[in-house]
C-alpha cells in the first residue's frame, strides 16, 4: 500500500542520483587534459515499484513508480581499439629508433661532404700523383705522409663513433629494461587494489586508467598482449609472461630483451629497435668500413708492372713473366718462383699483390731499403681494420723511407742500387683509385675503393629513407587510431556542459517537486480537522 511519504522518498532518490551525476560530470571536466582519463558515465535505471506480486498486494490499480536509482559509475573505453593503438604503438616505437639510429649513421659517416672520408681518400691518391712528378722531393712526400695520416684518422674516427653508437644502444636497452621493470611492478600492484576494490562491487575507475595508460607505454617499449582475467590483467611479451593478475612480474634486464629478440618474441617496441639497430645497421657498417680499411692495406688487387722493373729479390709473381738476368739473357720465370737477384721485367706482366702494403713492398726506398709495409696496426694485430689502421711509424718518422722506385742499377760490386729519380711506384700507386680489381679480404666484393664507399653510403641512404618513411607511417597510423580513442573515451567539454545543464534541470525539478510535496503533506498535517474553527 502506498506510503504517505512515498513521493519524498522519490524525490530523495531523484536529488541523490542526480547529484551522482553532476558530481561525475564535474570529475570529467576537472579531467579533460588529464594524461590517459577515460570519461565517466553514471547508469541510471528506475527504481523497483512499490507494488511487488504476491497474495498480499493491494487492489490499488497500476504498479506507482518510486523514481530513480544509479546502479553504477563506469568507464567508456573500448578494447579493442586500445589493442589497436598498442600494436602501432610498438611498430612506432622500433621505427622512430630505427630511423634515429640511421640518422646518426648518416651523421658519422657524413658523405656527401667536403669533410667526408671521400675527400680524405681522393687527397691520399692525388698526393702520390703529385709525387710522381717529383719522387725526390721531400714537400711532396710529406704531403703523401699527411695524407695518408689523415686517412688513417678519419677511419679510426668513425670505427671509434660507430663503437660509441652501438655501446650507447646497448646502454640504452638497459635503460628501457628498468623502465619496464617499473612499469610491471607498477601494474602488479594496480592489479591487486583494483580486485580489492570491485570485490566489494565497486568500478575502480580512475585505478583503471592508471592501469591502461602505464600498459599504453609499456606497449611503445616492447610488443606485448593484454588479457584481462578476474585478477586483473595478464601481460605477455610473446610466449613469455611480463604481468599475470596479482602474482609478482618477471624479472625484466637487457640479457632477459636480448633473449626474447633472438627467439623471436620480441618484434617491435623500442628495446626491438635498439637491438635491431645495434646488430644490424652498426655491426654492418662497421664491418663496411673495416673491410674497406683491409682491402685498401691488404685486399688482393691486380696490377700491371712495366717492362724494365726490378723487383726485389725473392719476389713471386702470380703469373708468369719474361726476366732479363744480369748476364743479359732473357728466360721465363714461372708463376710462384722467386725472382733472382738484380733481373729485371722483359716485358709488362700482370700480377696480383695485397693492397698499397703488397704493392709498396715491391718498391725501393731513398735508402734502398725495400719489404716494407706501408699501413700497419696500432694494436699489434696481424688483421687491419678501421679501428687499428695506421702510417707505418718509420716512414712516418722518416719520409724518405716510403718506396717510390722500382728500378735499380748495378754497382761495381754488382750489388742493385735504387734511381731515386724513378716514379713508376708513385704512378702504380696513384693508379690504385681506378683499379677496379680491388677484392675485400674475405672475397665478397670486387671494384674500386671508392665504389666500396659509394655502395655503403648508398645503403645508408636507402635504408634511412624507408625508415623515417614507415616512422612517418606509424605515427600517422598511432595518431589515427588514438584520435578514434578518444572520440569514444576521450572528454568532450560541449557535452559535458550540456550534460550538467540537464542533471541541475533534472535537480532543480526534483527539489522544487519534494517542496510542493512537502506544502501538500503541512496541508494534511495542520490543517486538516480545522474548518469552522
Amino acid at each position: 500500500m502506498t506510503s504517505t511519504f512515498h513521493s519524498i522518498e522519490t524525490a530523495r532518490r531523484s536529488l541523490f542520483t542526480q547529484t551522482a551525476a553532476l558530481n561525475t560530470t564535474g570529475h570529467n571536466i576537472a579531467n579533460a587534459n588529464t594524461e590517459g582519463y577515460t570519461r565517466q558515465r553514471v547508469n541510471m535505471k528506475a527504481a523497483s515499484p512499490i507494488e511487488a506480486y504476491g497474495l498480499t498486494n493491494s487492489t490499488v490499480p497500476g504498479q506507482l513508480g518510486t523514481g530513480v536509482e544509479f546502479t553504477s559509475i563506469e568507464r567508456i573505453r573500448e578494447m579493442f581499439l586500445d589493442e589497436q593503438y598498442r600494436g602501432e604503438n610498438a611498430a612506432h616505437g622500433n621505427w622512430s629508433i630505427q630511423s634515429d639510429t640511421l640518422d646518426k649513421l648518416e651523421a658519422i659517416v657524413n658523405e656527401p661532404s667536403n669533410t667526408g672520408i671521400r675527400t680524405v681518400l681522393d687527397n691520399f691518391w692525388k698526393s702520390w700523383s703529385d709525387l710522381s712528378k717529383n719522387p725526390e722531393d721531400p714537400t711532396a712526400r710529406k704531403i703523401v705522409v699527411q695524407t695518408a695520416q689523415s686517412l688513417t684518422d678519419a677511419m679510426n674516427y668513425m670505427s671509434t663513433q660507430l663503437s660509441n653508437l652501438d655501446s650507447d644502444l646497448n646502454e640504452n636497452v638497459d635503460t628501457k629494461a628498468k623502465e619496464i621493470q617499473t612499469y610491471l611492478n607498477a601494474i602488479t600492484d594496480l592489479n591487486r587494489s583494483i580486485t580489492k576494490i570491485e570485490g566489494m562491487g565497486d568500478h575502480a575507475n580512475d585505478l583503471r586508467d592508471q592501469r591502461d595508460l602505464l600498459t599504453d607505454k609499456l606497449s611503445k617499449i616492447v610488443n606485448i598482449t593484454v588479457l584481462e582475467t578476474d585478477a586483473g590483467y595478464n601481460i605477455s611479451l610473446g610466449t613469455r609472461a611480463l604481468v599475470q593478475g596479482a602474482a609478482d612480474p618477471a624479472a625484466v634486464d637487457s640479457a632477459f630483451l636480448n633473449d626474447a629478440y633472438t627467439s623471436g618474441d620480441l618484434r617491435a617496441g623500442e628495446a626491438y629497435g635498439m637491438i635491431f639497430s645495434s646488430r644490424n645497421y652498426v655491426v654492418d657498417y662497421k664491418n663496411q668500413l673495416d673491410a674497406m680499411a683491409g682491402t685498401i692495406a691488404n685486399g688482393s688487387v691486380e696490377i700491371t708492372l712495366p717492362a724494365g722493373s726490378n723487383l726485389p729479390e725473392g719476389t713471386v709473381l702470380t703469373n708468369d713473366a719474361q726476366i732479363k738476368q744480369t748476364d743479359g739473357t732473357v728466360v721465363t720465370l714461372a708463376a710462384g718462383q722467386a725472382m733472382p737477384k738484380g733481373a729485371a721485367l722483359y716485358e709488362d706482366v700482370k700480377t696480383v699483390v695485397r693492397g698499397l702494403n703488397g704493392l709498396h713492398q715491391l718498391g725501393y726506398a731513398m735508402d734502398g731499403s725495400s719489404g716494407r709495409s706501408f699501413f700497419t696496426t696500432s694494436d699489434g694485430s696481424s688483421t687491419i681494420n678501421a679501428g687499428n689502421i695506421k702510417l707505418n711509424e718509420d716512414i712516418a718518422a722518416d719520409v724518405s723511407l716510403f718506396a717510390t722506385s722500382l728500378r735499380t742499377v748495378l754497382d761495381s760490386s754488382g750489388n742493385p742500387q735504387v734511381i731515386k729519380g724513378n716514379n713508376t711506384l708513385a704512378l702504380l700507386m696513384s693508379n690504385l683509385k681506378d683499379n677496379k680489381t680491388f677484392t675485400t679480404p674475405d672475397g665478397s666484393k670486387t671494384g674500386t675503393v671508392g665504389s666500396y664507399l659509394s655502395s655503403m653510403v648508398g645503403q645508408l641512404g636507402i635504408q634511412s629513407q624507408e625508415a623515417a618513411r614507415q616512422a612517418d607511417n606509424a605515427d600517422y597510423l598511432v595518431e589515427q587510431v588514438n584520435s578514434r580513442r578518444q572520440s569514444v573515451s576521450g572528454v568532450s567539454l560541449d557535452e559535458e556542459m550540456s550534460n550538467m545543464l540537464v542533471f541541475q534541470h533534472a535537480y532543480s525539478a526534483a527539489a522544487r517537486f519534494m517542496t510542493t510535496y512537502d506544502e501538500m503533506l503541512d496541508k494534511l498535517i495542520n490543517s486538516t480537522g480545522t474548518v469552522g474553527r
